[in-house]
């Protein structure tokens, strides 16, 4: 994941087919959805 945020301009983020977020790596990494879908709703907070 890594890799893709630093080479990618703009990112697309599904989960269970729906999408959550897009924009630029920094907008989504930072986006409330995603980091409920893929880290959980119990208080981590993301470090890309």
């Amino acid at each position: 994941m890594g890799l893709v945020m630093r080479l990618a301009d703009e990112v697309l983020v599904l989960a269970e087919g729906r999408k959550l977020a897009e924009g630029t790596p920094d907008t989504v990494r930072r986006d409330p959805a995603v980091v409920s879908a893929y880290l959980g709703d119990d208080g981590v907070t993301a470090t890309c």
